[in-house]
């Protein structure tokens, strides 16, 4: 009998919270973005046609918030105007170089925050992304094919959570889509084998001018700074600066060699001074570079693009 009263009242107190969401331990999700609204992308046209589109996903910029009941959040609000204005930060640096010739479009969406990948939990951290994050991406990218590309070729980018919703998005790409696309950047991520099976059409760049590929990249002082969340399990790099994928190390700026490691399958930076990079909840830009991977390649990136523009139009 005192069993069986333990769990009436186990039940009493599950119905109780589910019927009253003040006692739930749930956080707040901010409302989803409407991708027919203008303001909900960042774009650059640029008169010359003779490039492509470019989509391209930012980063995290934002950490956990509160909202005024004091209910926690673990993702950007595309209607508070500093979210946006933060994301606008990136889109406007990296437009600088990838929207050279091209049309450049960027979508605001609910990325999850640095708090979700300070937890170094893997499945919080692809829940929440799918959750609600992905879902935007996904939503915008679909916008995107139908009302802005019009069937041109394009290149797909994004840098660190950016670069996973490049990963992802190639899952679930169309296949007229994949035909277009030019080539697709991950900046500062990772691509695994259990991608590759789950979209066995990604393959790996291997040189400067191949077209349909994927360019990956981390960079790192020395490889026992690699972080498992941006690096673990990763089967692909490519040296941003001769675009080898072996270990010829090459110099840049005059005074960075950028040596690719082919078995951790990142950049190791050798007389490069990281020293002014935040330390972000002492997860990133801690022994790595990853603050710096849309950045200090963004030249290389720019002559690159258009080397495989021109490729792919022969």
């Amino acid at each position: 009998m005192k069993k069986l009263t333990l769990l009436f009242c186990f039940v009493a107190i599950l119905t109780s919270c589910e019927n009253n969401p003040s006692l739930k331990n749930t956080a707040y999700i901010p409302p989803a973005p409407d991708y027919s609204q203008e303001n909900m992308w960042f774009t650059i046209l640029d008169n010359d046609q003779s490039g492509v589109d470019v989509f391209y996903i930012p980063s995290t910029w934002e950490f956990d918030w509160f909202t005024k009941d004091s209910v926690v959040c673990h993702y950007a609000d595309i209607s508070n105007l500093q979210h946006l204005d933060n994301m606008s930060i990136e889109m406007r640096k990296v437009a600088d170089y990838m929207a050279d010739g091209n049309r450049f479009y960027s979508p605001f969406y609910r990325h999850i925050t640095l708090d979700t990948w300070a937890t170094l939990n893997e499945d919080t951290i692809q829940a929440r992304y799918n959750k609600v994050s992905f879902n935007d991406v996904q939503q915008a990218f679909n916008y995107f094919l139908n009302k802005f590309n019009q069937q041109r070729p394009f290149i797909l980018a994004g840098f660190s959570q950016g670069g996973k919703s490049v990963v992802e998005l190639m899952k679930t790409m169309p296949d007229e889509a994949k035909n277009r696309m030019v080539a697709a950047y991950v900046l500062g991520y990772k691509v695994t084998a259990n991608d590759i099976a789950a979209a066995p059409w990604i393959r790996a760049a291997k040189d400067s001018i191949d077209t349909g590929v994927t360019i990956c990249y981390n960079s790192v002082s020395d490889v026992k700074y690699t972080k498992d969340i941006l690096c673990k399990n990763n089967v692909m790099c490519i040296n941003p600066v001769n675009w080898r994928t072996d270990g010829t190390p090459a110099t840049l700026q005059d005074t960075i060699t950028v040596t690719l490691d082919t078995q951790y399958k990142v950049l190791v930076l050798e007389g490069f001074d990281g020293s002014y990079l935040p330390n972000i909840l002492d997860i990133i830009n801690v022994g790595d570079y990853h603050g710096i991977e849309p950045w200090v390649y963004s030249e290389c990136l720019r002559k690159n693009i258009k080397q495989r523009i021109a490729a792919f139009g022969r």
